[in-house]
């Protein structure tokens, strides 16, 4: 007769703010726009510049990201600005999550694509007027 094995308890409890963040950061676009806003406060504007996408494409990665707590915004007339909710805590888990794939032994290409210069962060760029 088998017996029944101990489950051991999980690690975490789920937390759907949780996947909302993870889902937020899933996306390449939005990492972009994250970098973007981690050299200071932009307007939509500036952003469909900088990353060369419709105003309704940025404007709704931007929600996702005010939605789960990593950018804020604010009106100054008809302009919206955002910026980083906490530079520091998206830093730290950045790199956390660059140890964990680089200790899975897979190669930490999270922010590989935002040297594409379709999505902007490519040499040209940096000397785009902000």
């Amino acid at each position: 007769m088998a017996m029944p094995m101990e489950s051991s308890p999980p690690l975490f409890d789920v937390d759907e703010s949780q996947a909302a963040l993870f889902h937020a950061l899933a996306e390449p676009t939005r990492l972009t726009l994250l970098q973007h806003l981690s050299t200071g406060e932009h307007r939509v504007r500036d952003l469909v510049d900088h990353l060369h996408l419709a105003q309704s494409t940025v404007s709704k990665h931007l929600a996702c990201l005010r939605d789960c707590g990593l950018i804020r915004s604010r009106s100054e007339g008809r302009a919206s600005w955002f910026s980083l909710s906490d530079a520091e805590q998206l830093r730290s888990l950045l790199a956390m999550a660059a140890t964990m794939l680089s200790g899975a032994g897979a190669a930490p290409t999270i922010h590989e694509h935002l040297h594409d210069p379709r999505v902007g962060g490519g040499p040209a760029d940096e000397e785009s007027p902000r």
